[in-house]
């Protein structure tokens, strides 16, 4: 019944053996052996367009080199209030841009509203130095809140962030949930909306520790290589982040355990709808589900062995609660098995 997180989840047994596979003998340092090579090129293949790929250690330093890349004197990214970079960071994007501002725009479900971004992004004129310049807007797919934003959603984002000339970019850390939710292709997710840049993160669906950059707009690549020495983030034997993508992609696997952890997303949401003690605080999109319930309660299922966390109630749905109730969250993964939520399920009835 551990419903903690995706990143709790171990490394998919393909991944495991191809760490094994690739950890013999000797490969060029730095992202030069010929494994990095070929991994660079299948990312090309996957998004069907020229891309840059830059392997960094975490989430958290793909998305701050990101802003970094785009930073300017007094630059400010733009970005949902719930969005991890702002709230659960630790202040990694403001120290690793040189001291970026991070500003909130609202919005439902942990997605970005048109028209406020439109309106904020309106209070940063260019030529006003007393407020600074906006430089990005990044939006997380799929968001904090288990949502996803649709296509449609994603190209009428990427049109206000080209009228306001700033670049625009995803925080993937659980893209392929998000790609498996949209039945689309990676191009059509990303550059074909106007994104710049993806934060691609494949921890959290099976890997152990793999994390990458991803650039499609040219003119942000030239400088990022330097950005990221300087950040600590160039890895000497970058041929293990390599092999984790090599098995990753091979026969779809990533497409596959991404697909299944969304399967037990929504098992785990009917569970919610069946139990007579929470409630569904929305509807789930991916892996993430979150409920409502009552605190008491919550920790007696706690004690039982459930193991989920409480979340910060989000703006807007404070009158939604009692003062007895909070906000929960449990994560399916890839390992995550019916029997598992059949548990999770006689615990809740209790």
């Amino acid at each position: 019944m551990i419903f903690g997180s995706d990143n709790w989840s171990g490394a998919a047994p393909e991944v495991s053996q191809a760490l094994l596979k690739h950890s013999q003998g000797l490969a060029v340092a730095y992202g030069d052996s010929d494994l990095d090579k070929s991994i660079e090129k299948k990312f090309n293949e996957i998004f069907e367009t020229e891309c840059a790929v830059f392997f960094v250690g975490t989430g958290t330093a793909a998305n701050s080199l990101a802003i970094a890349a785009t930073m300017k004197p007094g630059g400010i990214t733009l970005c949902h209030n719930e969005a991890h970079i702002i709230a659960s960071e630790g202040g990694g994007p403001e120290f690793l841009s040189g001291g970026g501002r991070l500003i909130p725009v609202g919005g439902k479900n942990a997605k970005i509203d048109p028209g406020s971004l439109d309106e904020i992004a309106s209070e940063y004129p260019k030529e006003f130095n007393h407020l600074g310049q906006k430089t990005m807007v990044s939006i997380t797919q799929a968001t904090e809140a288990g949502t996803v934003y649709t296509l449609e959603e994603l190209s009428l984002l990427g049109e206000i962030a080209q009228k306001h000339e700033i670049t625009y970019h995803m925080d993937g850390a659980r893209f392929a949930n998000a790609l498996v939710s949209l039945d689309c292709t990676p191009a059509e997710m990303t550059w074909k909306r106007g994104i710049d840049m993806v934060s691609f993160g494949a921890t959290k669906n099976g890997c152990w520790c793999a994390e990458a950059l991803v650039v499609f707009n040219q003119d942000l690549i030239s400088h990022f290589k330097f950005i990221r020495k300087r950040s600590g983030h160039l890895f000497s034997k970058t041929r293990f982040i390599s092999a984790q993508f090599e098995a990753y992609f091979e026969n779809d696997l990533w497409l596959k355990l991404a697909r299944h952890s969304n399967a037990m997303g929504t098992a785990i949401e009917q569970t919610l709808r069946n139990s007579n003690h929470v409630r569904p605080a929305w509807p789930t999109d991916s892996n993430q589900v979150f409920f409502i319930a009552d605190r008491q309660k919550a920790e007696e299922w706690l004690g039982m062995g459930a193991r989920f966390h409480p979340f910060p109630i989000p703006k807007g749905m404070e009158s939604e609660f009692s003062d007895n109730e909070q906000l929960y969250r449990l994560v399916a993964s890839f390992i995550t098995k019916q029997e598992n939520i059949d548990e999770l399920a006689e615990v809740f009835s209790s």
